[in-house]
């Protein structure tokens, strides 16, 4: 850190210093490298705040992809360790010593490949032939006021960052698998004030593929939630 001294010795830092270090804080809270962060300050220094923003995005970006990575992997990690934990809850009481008989530590199992999944959250649980009932039901929400506005605020943060693609009657929106929970609970809940919505989940290895389908009426309410259709 550049500084001036007093006459006693004593360092002297200015304002500049002070946004100086609070630069090199906010870049460490994103998980950027020393070296990374170097170059960024030399450029934040030197350079307009447009060309930092354009070296600025491809790190994060990649932070991202990183993040995303080892969250999937303690996704994977947990439900081994859910899975073990069951194994060893059905193991029975020996009162022998243990032996390689125990199976304590005996991995269960190896799981299937991962395969894709398709959930469909229709309007109604009634039979096959009531699943399009979102075609007739009416274009209206039971929400109104501040529950409207949280519930809208709840579909903009689950849905941030997502690829949008316009399909017939609707949106298709893909996003990180590890949303899916979110989304489906959510979903399920808009289904019972907003029965003109009809949701479908397909999950295919990393990536969730959420549909989201309205009459022609509920256009413009689709496009609240769940962002543009074009």
């Amino acid at each position: 850190m550049p500084t001036e001294r007093t006459p006693a010795g004593y360092r002297l830092y200015g304002e500049e210093a002070v946004d100086r270090l609070a630069f090199i804080g906010a870049a460490k809270h994103l998980g950027l490298p020393l070296q990374e962060i170097g170059e960024l300050l030399a450029m934040w220094e030197a350079g307009a705040c447009a060309d930092v923003k354009a070296d600025l995005r491809p790190r994060i970006a990649a932070r991202l992809d990183e993040a995303e990575q080892r969250a999937a992997e303690l996704t994977a990690f947990t439900a081994s360790l859910h899975t073990a934990l069951e194994h060893l809850d059905a193991l029975p009481d020996r009162t022998t010593p243990c032996d390689p008989e125990c199976g304590l530590l005996t991995p269960p199992a190896p799981a299937r490949a991962p395969r894709a999944v398709d959930v469909v959250l229709s309007p109604s649980s009634q039979a096959a032939e009531s699943s399009e009932s979102w075609h007739t039901a009416p274009v209206a929400c039971s929400l109104t006021g501040n529950g409207l506005g949280e519930r809208t605020a709840q579909w903009h943060q689950l849905l941030d960052g997502a690829v949008r693609r316009q399909i017939p009657d609707g949106l298709r929106l893909t996003l990180p698998a590890t949303r899916a929970g979110d989304i489906a609970a959510l979903a399920s809940s808009e289904q019972q004030c907003c029965p003109l919505f009809d949701f479908g989940l397909h999950l295919d290895g990393q990536d969730l593929h959420l549909e989201v389908r309205a009459p022609a009426d509920g256009t413009e309410l689709l496009t609240a939630l769940f962002g543009p259709t074009a």
